[in-house]
């Protein structure tokens, strides 16, 4: 099997994988508006770890993680601001 064959499979199974691995809270947490078991804390950090590798993936031009992390960088913020949303309501 080619080098660069495996590497770019790997990109793409690690892009697939995570996506459909982060995309149904997104749609779920959207759908239901419910963020009672999701910590702040938690999501503000996958956030900007996700970023991190947006911008890392630009300077690399590794096209994978920047596209891949894009994508759940923008479902953290969709979830960060339902779950602020949700907080403000409750005080």
């Amino acid at each position: 099997m080619d080098n660069d064959f495996f590497i770019h499979l790997c990109g793409w199974v690690a892009s697939i994988g995570l996506i459909l691995g982060y995309l149904p809270q997104a749609v779920q947490t959207i759908r239901t508006r419910n963020t009672d078991g999701i910590s702040l804390p938690g999501f503000i950090m996958m956030a900007v770890g996700c970023f991190a590798f947006v911008v890392q993936g630009l300077l690399i031009e590794n096209y994978y993680l920047m596209l891949t992390n894009l994508i759940t960088f923008t479902c953290s913020v969709i979830i960060f601001v339902i779950k602020m949303q949700n907080d403000c309501k409750k005080r």
